[in-house]
């Protein structure tokens, strides 16, 4: 399996229910590095996976979607906890939506799979990965 992989970062405020988070309760602030990996089994004509320049580029966006947002104030994540690993899972949701509009070009069709790691520190990170059809 081949994989191109971009990065950029997001910073964001919330806050989490449940006695598991102590102190995250309350009003705090994060800043992630966010890589995004694209997978194919196979390089295209030109020899790439994917336009690098594109992935970039949409990462960006989806990333400025979320960034200097109190998350508890969006009303598509009532109720739910943003953790990291949520988080991971919302920009893999949004990058494949990007894919299927066509944002990534001509190669974001054959990205078979996208695994998106938001590091929260140079010791601890989240991720989530599937197929990039596997998305709804």
């Amino acid at each position: 399996m081949f994989s191109v992989t971009v990065r950029d970062h997001v910073m964001i405020a919330h806050s989490f229910r449940g006695d598991v988070f102590g102190p995250a309760q309350r009003l705090h602030g994060a800043t992630y590095v966010v890589d995004v990996e694209f997978k194919r089994r196979t390089i295209d004509a030109d020899g790439i996976v994917i336009d690098i320049g594109r992935a970039g580029d949409v990462l960006k966006r989806v990333l400025a979607e979320l960034n200097y947002r109190n998350l508890d104030e969006v009303p598509e994540f009532a109720g739910r906890n943003t953790t990291t690993e949520f988080l991971a899972q919302v920009i893999f949701t949004r990058i494949v939506a990007a894919g299927k509009r066509g944002d990534l070009g001509a190669g974001g069709s054959a990205v078979e799979q996208i695994r998106v790691t938001l590091h929260e520190s140079h010791v601890a990170s989240a991720s989530f990965e599937d197929r990039t059809d596997a998305a709804s």
